[in-house]
């Protein structure tokens, strides 16, 4: 069973990935809007992958005896400068979440619980990942420039992604 304080964070981690879903849904649509099909794509599928977590997460919960609360979403931003700026809100997002997801980790620990220790570990391994497409992502923008045929071959090559 979960505690309070266990289910209070695990529902509010919840939150937080229903909250980069809608984030990256906005990014997408924005690179789609702006001739950026490959963005897109890989947007979209960064947006499904949130969902999931968001998921994974509510099942631990319901599996562990607890209630899922499911909070506001916010509103993200409708318009972007740049593939280059998407990219460098991507990474800070997501150093953000992973700063979130060691909280959540050290609230398993403080409540001594076990079971979500082991659970949270998943995502930990998950935000390194996460973590670095972003900064290859970035590297690959900064070398390609703002514009031009090299812009879209990394265009081409993020619309390779599939869903996991």
């Amino acid at each position: 069973m979960l505690s309070k304080q266990m289910q209070k964070a695990l529902n509010e981690q919840i939150s937080h990935e229903i909250n980069s879903a809608y984030l990256y849904l906005a990014m997408s649509l924005h690179s789609s809007s702006t001739g950026l099909p490959g963005f897109a794509t890989w947007l979209r599928v960064q947006w499904q992958e949130e969902l999931s977590h968001a998921m994974k997460l509510a099942e631990i919960v319901h599996d562990r005896g607890g209630r899922v609360s499911l909070q506001a979403v916010e509103k993200p931003p409708a318009e972007f400068k740049s593939p280059l700026e998407i990219f460098h809100l991507v990474l800070a997002h997501e150093q953000k979440v992973t700063a979130l997801i060691n909280k959540l980790y050290e609230t398993a620990l403080k409540e001594n619980d076990y079971a979500t220790q082991v659970e949270v570990q998943w995502f930990i391994k998950e935000q390194i990942e996460e973590e670095k497409n972003a900064v290859t992502i970035l590297d690959q923008l900064r070398m390609a420039g703002e514009s031009g045929a090299s812009l879209m071959m990394v265009d081409r090559a993020l619309a390779a992604r599939a869903a996991r």
